[in-house]
């Protein structure tokens, strides 16, 4: 695979990079053919937190995970396993689809009886314990965000009075606001 790996906050040294390298190569060996693309690994630090982002770009499927810890490395073992058990939780999901829809070669490749060992995260049942219902109201990203925050939510979804389409409005890990608005 090859790798795109930047630091924000951090140097990137040759003992991280190699660090990422081996343990993210790892999983390779669930894919049929290496990503086409690179692996994009960002690596930062916010308030004494070493934060890792890796992003797998697939056809037709993109494998995304982040993870924060106060140790690089053990923030980087964290994000392999969240990438793992993503693997495992949509393998036969995501062959099903593509194999459904004519595709020669399933996304995933077969895996063996042992790497399917129970996993609390694998839960195949999606089940949703809650149901809202809400009027819109046109609004401003800033006051989308102050009501947001009065609240007490991480997230809220409002109608932009500017676009007139559905935006949301979220709480970053770094504290700071992000803004989603469709394309």
């Amino acid at each position: 695979m090859k790798y795109n790996i930047r630091g924000e906050n951090i140097e990137v040294t040759a003992a991280i990079k190699e660090y990422v390298e081996k343990k993210i190569g790892k999983l390779a060996r669930y894919f049929d053919e290496e990503p086409s693309s690179e692996v994009h690994v960002n690596l930062s630090v916010y308030n004494d937190e070493q934060q890792i982002e890796v992003t797998i770009p697939m056809p037709n499927l993109l494998l995304r995970a982040e993870e924060q810890h106060v140790d690089l490395y053990a923030a980087i073992d964290l994000v392999v396993d969240k990438l793992e058990r993503q693997i495992r939780k949509h393998k036969t999901k995501v062959n099903r689809k593509f194999r459904n829809e004519g595709a020669p070669k399933y996304v995933f490749a077969q895996m063996e009886d042992e790497a399917k060992r129970a996993d609390p995260y694998d839960d195949n049942d999606i089940e949703i314990v809650r149901n809202k219902r809400f009027d819109l109201k046109p609004m401003d990203s800033e006051e989308a965000v102050l009501q947001m925050d009065m609240l007490g939510h991480s997230f809220f979804v409002f109608t932009n009075v500017e676009t007139d389409s559905t935006n949301v409005v979220y709480r970053r890990r770094d504290g700071r606001y992000g803004l989603i608005e469709p394309s």
